[in-house]
């Protein structure tokens, strides 16, 4: 996969320059030519690296830098500082800052291109591992720390463009019962299999998730309630279809679905992932009681 950079300078001559300069590179250059230009980009676009003036109109680069990292949807990315300053307390500064190294103007080609590509290797070590901590082990999906971060992200991005999120909680239905009847090997058989048919039947923007033992958890963006409804069902009907043979005999496996909205609260202050999450326990505990296998929603909160 490619990767992407972000040129955050207020020169246009700076980013045609970039432009030739990093032309050999296997990426995508972005331009930004104003400080929150930048921040919306960084935020939207996800790059795996910000080039970022030290200079920019009404604020220093210092700043953006600070904001950059202060917001948990761009603190990983990496900075590297353009800088016609070469003065030590600069060079100190920008690294307690948290950025990974800088570049002094005039760019020298062969430099620029090894510490962008330096940053850029970095970089993907970096999510290559990042990817590997946040997968469960057994079936591949996401697990709960990953849920916990991705939570927290869409929530705020919920609260700050208000978008509409929803979230699933599932319970297998009588999963002790199997692994007592069958042996674990079976209920990992099963585990694995209900995870592939979560993530199969989602969006690539939504995410299937081992939330621990035989609960799953799916995280919906800008999605309604009405449509969290649509794709809960259909998960549900298709985990109802799921057919195992162990030892020769048929079994099915059911689950039990607990669907809260972003839409389920009317005070903006109540909302955040602990309340989300909770309703949407809530309403699988009431699908539990009302005899399994099926979808409940949350209530209004107030």
């Amino acid at each position: 996969m490619t990767q992407s950079v972000l040129a955050i300078d207020d020169l246009p001559e700076v980013h045609q320059l970039l432009e030739v300069r990093l032309r050999p590179e296997v990426l995508t250059l972005y331009r930004a030519l104003t400080a929150d230009e930048g921040m919306e980009m960084a935020l939207k676009l996800q790059p795996d690296l910000i080039l970022l003036d030290l200079e920019l109109p009404g604020v220093s680069g210092f700043e953006v830098c600070q904001r950059l990292k202060a917001d948990p949807g761009t603190a990983l990315i990496p900075v590297i500082f353009l800088t016609g300053t070469v003065d030590v307390e600069t060079k100190v500064r920008c690294f307690d800052l948290g950025a990974i190294d800088y570049v002094t103007k005039p760019f020298h080609p062969e430099e620029l291109r090894a510490r962008v590509r330096a940053a850029l290797r970095t970089k993907r070590y970096q999510d290559l591992l990042a990817v590997r901590t946040q997968l469960d082990a057994l079936t591949g999906i996401w697990n709960r720390t990953y849920f916990d971060r991705r939570m927290f992200e869409e929530l705020a991005a919920a609260v700050r463009y208000k978008r509409k999120v929803c979230v699933t909680m599932i319970d297998l239905d009588h999963f002790k019962g199997l692994n007592d009847g069958y042996g674990h090997p079976f209920g990992d058989q099963v585990l694995q299999a209900v995870g592939d048919a979560l993530s199969s039947s989602l969006r690539t923007t939504d995410a299937a998730c081992r939330y621990g033992g035989e609960e799953f958890a799916i995280i919906m963006s800008d999605t309604s309630f009405e449509g969290g409804m649509i794709a809960a069902e259909r998960m549900q009907k298709q985990l109802a279809a799921l057919e195992f043979f162990p030892r020769g005999t048929s079994v099915r496996v059911t689950a039990s679905f607990g669907l809260a909205s972003t839409e389920h609260f009317t005070d903006p202050k109540k909302l955040n992932a602990a309340a989300l999450i909770n309703a949407a326990d809530r309403a699988l505990y009431a699908a539990k009681q009302l005899g399994r296998n099926r979808v409940c929603a949350a209530t209004v909160e107030g």
